[in-house]
């Protein structure tokens, strides 16, 4: 039989983070960086949260993920789908996905909030160059 492998991806402003998951002995990478050595700590307890979720589901799966773009916690947010719903997809468990669902919607469903563009005129997106009539 043929190994089952899940491919899934998780985006946060402009972050894509691509996770695949199979059978394993409970190896999370990220970037081809064990998830244990992982800098800031913050960011690595974001990350974690899908997996002490799922507890015993998750223990013996290999989780590889590949992220470009955005800052650490923008990452660490694409991570966290990405994980989140290859454990789901993996698993084929509703009520996993429920107590995902239930903890926070984030983890299955792409935040799609991004930075507002800058205009012309201004230094940023609504800030503008005051006038003087004097």
């Amino acid at each position: 039989m043929a190994k089952k492998v899940i491919n899934t991806s998780g985006k946060r402003k402009t972050a894509v983070a691509r996770a695949s998951i199979a059978k394993g002995n409970g190896k999370v990478r990220i970037n081809k960086v064990p998830l244990e050595i992982l800098d800031p700590p913050l960011a690595r307890l974001k990350i974690q949260e899908p997996i002490f979720i799922a507890g015993k589901k998750a223990e013996k799966l290999d989780i590889a993920v590949s992220v470009r773009g955005g800052g650490v916690y923008g990452q660490a947010d694409a991570v966290r789908t990405a994980i989140a719903r290859a454990i789901v997809e993996y698993t084929e468990d509703a009520e996993l996905k429920e107590q995902f669902i239930a903890y926070d919607r984030t983890l299955l469903v792409n935040d799609t909030r991004v930075k507002e563009s800058k205009k012309p005129l201004g230094r940023g997106a609504r800030k503008k160059r005051q006038k003087s009539y004097r």
